[in-house]
């Protein structure tokens, strides 16, 4: 789920990235961190540290970052720890020079790779899966950078956007099956951007191009006024992942062609027109915020009237996104506050965009009941999360998942609602759009990338 971001022939390469990581800083505040260099500098400067990206870079941070490119990450731990070694660019020295990674996503058969290359002599300083790839270029045999970072791909599965910066020259990969998103902008200060998400465009004036296509390398570099694209692999199907709709990604973003609020919208029509018993309840409600799309489109279709029943203190983070539970269940009571006056007495439909732990759900209807609320009927515009993601969502065991261990109605009475209804998997297939396979893992169970 981290943010990344290349910036290309810019001379404010360092400070577009810092803004477009803050646009971004929904993917992931742990730790961010920017490599910057080019201009024949010969060298890389890379500033991380943990946090939110306004309290690691300022103007003694863009003093050091110098030069006309840069890649930044806001990182979202799926492997590795929360320590600031495992945040990101991985900036190393080889043979050819230096380099910087950034990487979103997860690589499978991460552990398998580490090990032989530490049989092989090599020595890891972070618990990343991204390290992987720099030590799988530093001890190929290739001449150029872009022959080995072609041969180590090869070499590494799973879900993977990665921005690599050389001394001179910006590379840019999208897994074969494109499951995380990457877009391509160009800023009209001159040069390009590359990002996880569309929204950082208009915060640093960028127009959009299009997507990075799945299995493609793009090369930015001084002797080519676009940039060079090289299709690695064109065999593997399409499947982006459909938790960028349903949770991950900003409402104003668009991913693969698609925006991700009318999405959203979409779902909570369909949720609705198979939700036909509730026509008396008072009021829909969002869980905020990514729940307002769905609830709107709830209201929408089923006619019943829409209210900010919840108010969120935009000051707090996410809590899915939280390392450890204790964190998560403090956040939740900082975070949201019921709007007593509006909602004492009467029935609520109360609208989220998914159900994964449970305990975050649990405490939004015991918050809404000890406010006054008559009933809390409670709607997930989403399947049942039911199986672990491997590809970049933190979800790495069952037992983790209410879903897997508990039956519906389990769940209601473990979150007490007087109601609980889902989105059927049908239907979210229907609000994406049926042109195109979705990476519907954790609902189904299809781990596809193996």
């Amino acid at each position: 789920m981290c943010a990344i971001v290349g910036i290309y022939g810019n001379e404010d390469a360092a400070k577009l990235a810092s803004a477009a990581l803050f646009a971004m800083q929904h993917r992931g505040h742990e730790a961010t961190g920017i490599s910057s260099g080019g201009d024949d500098s010969k060298k890389i400067f890379t500033i991380k540290g943990r946090g939110f990206v306004r309290d690691v870079f300022n103007e003694k941070a863009f003093n050091v970052l110098k030069g006309n490119m840069a890649i930044g990450h806001n990182r979202y731990s799926t492997a590795g720890s929360d320590s600031v070694l495992d945040a990101q660019p991985i900036h190393a020295k080889y043979k050819l020079g230096e380099i910087s990674i950034v990487h979103n996503g997860n690589l499978i058969n991460k552990d398998e790779v580490r090990q032989r290359l530490i049989d092989e002599g090599s020595i890891f300083q972070t618990g990343m899966d991204t390290e992987n790839l720099i030590h799988l270029i530093a001890k190929s045999s290739q001449d150029k950078l872009k022959d080995r970072i072609i041969k180590s791909l090869t070499k590494v599965k799973g879900a993977y956007n990665f921005i690599i910066q050389s001394r001179s020259k910006l590379f840019v990969v999208r897994d074969p099956n494109g499951i995380r998103p990457l877009s391509i902008g160009k800023l009209r200060s001159g040069g390009w951007i590359v990002a996880s998400e569309t929204c950082c465009f208009d915060l640093v004036d960028a127009t959009f191009v299009r997507d990075v296509k799945p299995g493609e390398m793009l090369i930015f570099n001084k002797y080519s006024e676009d940039p060079e694209s090289i299709m690695l692999d064109d065999t593997k199907e399409f499947r982006p992942c459909a938790f960028e709709y349903i949770y991950f990604a900003r409402p104003d973003s668009d991913i693969d062609g698609k925006n991700v609020y009318a999405t959203r919208e979409n779902m909570g029509r369909a949720l609705a027109r198979n939700d036909k018993n509730l026509l008396n309840a008072d009021m829909v409600i969002p869980v905020p915020d990514s729940g307002v799309p769905s609830a709107l489109g709830y209201a929408k279709e089923s006619g019943i009237p829409f209210e900010l029943g919840i108010i969120r203190n935009h000051y707090v983070g996410r809590t899915f996104i939280e390392p450890t539970q204790a964190m998560r269940n403090m956040k939740v009571k900082m975070k949201l506050s019921p709007m007593k006056s509006l909602i004492d007495g009467k029935s609520l439909i109360v609208i989220d965009d998914s159900i994964v732990r449970g305990t975050t759900s649990k405490r939004i209807v015991k918050m809404l009941k000890d406010a006054g609320a008559k009933e809390v009927h409670f709607r997930v515009a989403s399947p049942m999360i039911k199986y672990p993601c491997f590809y970049g969502i933190d979800t790495p065991t069952k037992e983790e998942l209410i879903n897997a261990m508990k039956t519906k109605k389990e769940v209601q009475e473990y979150i007490e609602a007087d109601s609980l209804e889902y989105l059927s998997l049908d239907d979210l297939k229907g609000a994406l759009g049926r042109d195109r396979n979705y990476s519907l893992v954790s609902f189904d169970g299809d781990y596809f990338v193996i």
